[in-house]
This record gives structure tokens, sequence and C-alpha cells, in this order.
């Protein structure tokens, strides 16, 4: 199976399924001489592993990496950063009544016309359980990002289903179940996921990721623009349909005098585009959404076929998230970090030299 790696100069590899014996990565290119130690990646996949509330699936995986490779005295080596993660939490028989079914909405019926055999256990490879290396590997990117750099990747859920939310506090995203950054709306969160729970049914999700002190040049146009490896990255997330920046979909309605982002001595009058200009960044916070779909593995009956193309009904049994965002955003943090990470090496590899008369605003 190829598309298991991300990255040109800062690569992650990932492998592992859903119900296999465990998960692992493979980080290279990561810059020698800095601290780490699993702690500073555990911070992040606790944020991510389920089990931690009652609105997510209760399947209980402590997700507790080990570094393999490429630490010496507690410091990156520049080479090779191996990670591993067991699976402790497995029940397989869940699954058993659905080996021969495919579920609609998830992977089954692709898997199994294009490789003629599928992990039907989770759903395998396609699991989003595949995400927790990303995130492991996305702590490692983070890290670098704030220490050197100071760049900040930050995540929060901006809508529920109906209910949008705003960036009232974003010290406050992982003092909830929700990742939300606005206090006050904990309890209408509660109450949707209660009422939704009862009816045995799925929801969508909205996540927003602002990165901040971005530094002005990173991005490769004409195909490698920032912001089309950062909709690469996002868009390979289980569930995720839809990537915008800045304005995203709703610049169709806006004129040109209103979308653009007016320039003086004092910096940008607004952040419409996003934080790229022409694929590079501007200097500019970068402000990209992701949306995510409801899952199908929902206890509500639908119509299906079997492995031999004959109509059946499925129910899913087992333990299923009711919404996939309300653990998407440490994983949409690691993509975005992962990529930004990528796009500055390549842009110091090429442009460590390159001034400009021009000061930054």
């Amino acid at each position: 199976m190829s598309g298991n790696s991300l990255g040109r100069i800062f690569t992650v590899t990932t492998f592992g399924e859903s119900h296999g014996r465990a998960l692992g990565c493979v980080v290279d290119g990561c810059p020698p001489g800095m601290e780490l130690s699993e702690a500073d990646i555990q911070t992040d996949l606790n944020r991510r592993r389920p089990g931690r509330n009652r609105h997510t699936t209760q399947r209980d995986e402590p997700d507790q990496v080990k570094i393999l490779s490429g630490i010496f005295e507690n410091k990156t080596t520049g080479t090779p950063i191996g990670l591993l993660v067991e699976n402790m939490d497995q029940r397989s028989k869940d699954y058993g009544d659905i080996k021969d079914k495919f579920r609609p909405g998830h992977a089954d019926y692709a898997y199994q016309q294009k490789y003629g055999i599928r992990d039907y256990r989770g759903g395998g490879r396609s699991s989003a359980r595949e995400t927790t290396m990303r995130v492991a590997a996305g702590a490692i990117a983070k890290k670098y990002l704030k220490e050197r750099l100071n760049i900040e990747v930050r995540g929060y859920l901006s809508q529920l289903g109906p209910i949008e939310l705003d960036a009232k506090d974003l010290s406050t995203v992982d003092d909830n179940a929700f990742f939300c950054a606005d206090p006050s709306r904990i309890d209408d969160l509660d109450k949707f996921m209660d009422e939704l729970r009862e009816q045995g049914d799925s929801i969508g999700a909205k996540i927003t990721v602002i990165v901040s002190n971005m530094p002005s040049g990173l991005g490769e146009p004409v195909f490698d623009k920032l912001e089309a490896d950062i909709a690469h990255g996002l868009m390979s997330i289980n569930a995720v349909k839809g990537v915008e920046l800045g304005a995203g979909f709703a610049s169709i309605v806006q004129r040109g005098s209103e979308h653009r982002d007016e320039m003086s001595a004092e910096g940008f009058s607004k952040n419409d585009a996003g934080g790229t200009l022409g694929g590079i960044s501007s200097g500019q916070d970068l402000l990209v959404s992701l949306a995510l779909k409801p899952t199908s593995s929902v206890s509500v009956p639908g119509k299906t076929i079997d492995k031999k193309g004959k109509d059946t009904e499925i129910v899913t049994q087992g333990r299923h998230d009711p919404c996939v965002g309300l653990r998407a955003t440490p994983i949409a943090e690691a993509m975005v970090a992962l990529v930004i990470m990528d796009h500055y090496l390549r842009n110091r590899a090429q442009n460590a030299d390159v001034s400009s008369e021009t000061p930054g605003i």
C-alpha cells in the first residue's frame, strides 16, 4: 500500500491497523539537538486518546508512546525517530457480524474493490485510530516550531452540528471534553450530545486551527503552495470533507474591494486571505478550518450489500464516536504543524541567505 508518507524534508511514515498489535511511525528529517522525551509527545496523545469522556468512544486505550530511535542523551540526533503505540483494548468480536457486509459511508467497499481483501476489524488501516501516530509526530513538529521559531499551533471546535462556536478564550480549550473555546456553551453542547446519543445517531463538526507568529515566505509555488499542502494534509484525515482558509467559501459572495486585505505601514487591515498570498505565507496568522462528516457507525438500521452483492441491512455495533470531530482538534493541529515544519525546512534549505528590503508588517 502506497500513500503512507507525508513531507519532503520532514517526512512522516505511519503504519499499523485499528485492531493490530501496534501503531507506529518513523519521523525522518528532524533537526538534531532538540530536547525530546516521551512525555513531550504523550501530552498531545492524551488529548486525542479515546475513552476520555462520555461523549466519545469508550474504547479504553492508554496510547502510551515509546521512542525507539533517534534520541541520544534526551536530544534528537538527526536520525530517524521511531515511535510506537501498542493497542491494548481491541474488541474484534464486535465486528464479526459485519465481516461480510459493507458499512455505508465507510472505506469497507472501496478497500475491498481496490485490494480484493480488507481488515473488517474496526476498518483496519482506514480507521481513525491511525491518526494516533500523526498526533505523535505532530507533537515533535509543534515542539520545534514553538521553541525555535515561536510559532504556535492551536485549534478549537468552531461548530458542532447546528451549534456555531466562537473562539472567546483559547486557553480553555483543554478544560472541557469538546475542545471548545467558549466556556459559556459547554452546557449546550452536553445537552445536544446527550440527545444525539439517545437517538442512536451521529453528527458532523467543524474545527478551526490558528497558527500565530508565522514567518513570511513559507510555501513553494506553483504546485506546492502552502495552503495546497495544508489542504492535502487535512483532507487526509478520516471523515474530513472540506477545508477552507481565511474567508473560505464566504468569499463567494464578497466583492474584490471587500475581500482584499489592504496593507499599510501598520500592517494588514484584516485577514480574509487566511495568512497566505500566492501560496506563500504573508506573516499573518494562518487561519484554516475543516469540516468533518458524521460517522455512519450508528445504531440506526441502514441498507447495504454483502460481499456477494446481495441486498441486506446493517446495524453497527461496538464502541464509536457519535461525533468524530470531538477528538479531531489535536489531529488537525498535528497535520498543520507537520506541513509548516516541512515547509520551514524547505524554505531554509533554498532561501536561508535571502534578504528583502521591504520590512515585515
